[in-house]
């Protein structure tokens, strides 16, 4: 076992539940066709590291995605809490360094997750911030409870608070790039991962027709 592990958070691809607030503006169709791409995206990055992996999805185990790796279903109240139980998890189970990603970032890539696990050898905490104020990788070096309890999820202030609290406490954090996750529409289409992909325009504009 190496002393590093990424997880990965998955929703379960179902019409309907994926990439709602985009659904809004293209419909659930579309907007499931995006997140199976987004989806393949974050697999392909993952797949590259000679890191162990553990994939959590929202509801059941999908066979197919991420074959050969461990895979098990999130457990908890809130996102707070399921992100927890799989650090606490992960953590009892020996690993030092662990990273834990979402799966709706059309930019990410292996040397994201490298530099979080990297960042750990220097700092109890790593955050890969989002534009919209929240992260998209959380790594820590050791249990840090505090930033899963009590944040405003789904909030433009979550890392400015959780990183707020984290130099009251003197624990220290650094930051990776920022990218952009893809939440509503104009996320979409200010990304490269759409504009450069023809197929997806043509998909989403025959959904909408």
């Amino acid at each position: 076992m190496s002393k590093a592990l990424v997880i990965v958070f998955v929703k379960n691809m179902k019409l309907g539940k994926v990439k709602t607030r985009l659904a809004k503006t293209i419909g659930n169709q579309a907007a499931f066709e995006v997140y199976k791409e987004l989806v393949q995206i974050t697999e392909s990055a993952t797949s590259k590291l000679p890191i162990d992996k553990r994939i959590y999805f929202s509801e059941a185990i999908v066979d197919t995605k991420w074959p050969g790796d461990y895979k098990t279903v999130q457990e908890g109240a809130d996102l707070g809490a399921r992100m927890k139980q799989a650090f606490s998890q992960g953590f009892k189970d020996g690993y030092e360094h662990i990273v834990l990603i979402g799966s709706d970032l059309p930019d990410i890539s292996d040397k994201h997750i490298k530099a979080g696990i990297q960042a750990l050898n220097n700092y109890d905490t790593v955050f890969g911030p989002a534009e919209d104020g929240g992260y998209y990788l959380i790594g820590l070096s050791k249990m840090t409870s505090c930033v899963f309890e009590n944040k405003p999820w789904s909030t433009s202030h979550l890392l400015k608070e959780t990183l707020s609290e984290l130099q009251q406490k003197n624990i220290s954090f650094t930051t990776l790039d920022t990218l952009n996750d893809i939440d509503t529409f104009e996320d979409l289409e200010a990304s490269n991962f759409y504009r450069t992909n023809k197929n997806l325009q043509q998909k989403i504009k025959l959904l909408n027709a």
